[in-house]
């Protein structure tokens, strides 16, 4: 069983219900109880149209004996019940944005999938919620603490 970490966003509709159902949709994946869920940032929009809303964005772990690439299609397919079309602009805005961030210590980089992900300590809107369930995870000289432009705390998604 492996332990994954998953982004969570959303900045269109309902943006709280997007990210509860994305979490209910991953409970066909995971394969334990153990879910760690962060608080929820509102976080303004990076490299996205002109005009694009607010994003909420949360980090959760699972476990899941799932292997990555399917996991992947797990995501996606949550991606696409919740709305979001598959052929969009780049950074347009969305119901939903699931993003693998790591799976165990595994490193891959197969068609649309690179793991770790290769920008998640570069965005303070991944930083600061990851930072609360897996601390541990966060490399020596990012500052996890610091307030990232744009980003707020907003609540709990439980």
């Amino acid at each position: 069983m492996a332990r994954v970490g998953i982004s969570l966003g959303s900045n269109l509709g309902d943006r709280l219900a997007n990210l509860r159902a994305a979490v209910a949709g991953l409970s066909g994946a995971r394969s334990s109880v153990h879910l760690l869920v962060s608080s929820i940032y509102e976080t303004e929009p990076v490299d996205c149209p002109p005009g694009s809303g607010t994003f909420f964005n949360a980090v959760i772990e699972i476990e899941t004996d799932l292997s990555p690439l399917d996991l992947l299609a797990c995501t996606q397919a949550i991606e696409r019940d919740l709305g979001r079309p598959s052929g969009r602009e780049v950074n347009a805005p969305r119901t939903a944005d699931l993003d693998l961030l790591y799976y165990d210590d595994i490193t891959i980089s197969e068609g649309d999938l690179i793991l770790p992900h290769p920008r998640m300590f570069g965005r303070p809107f991944v930083v600061k919620p990851l930072a609360e369930i897996r601390p541990d995870l966060i490399p020596d000289g990012i500052d996890a603490a610091a307030e990232g432009e744009g980003i707020r705390l907003w609540g709990e998604l439980d």
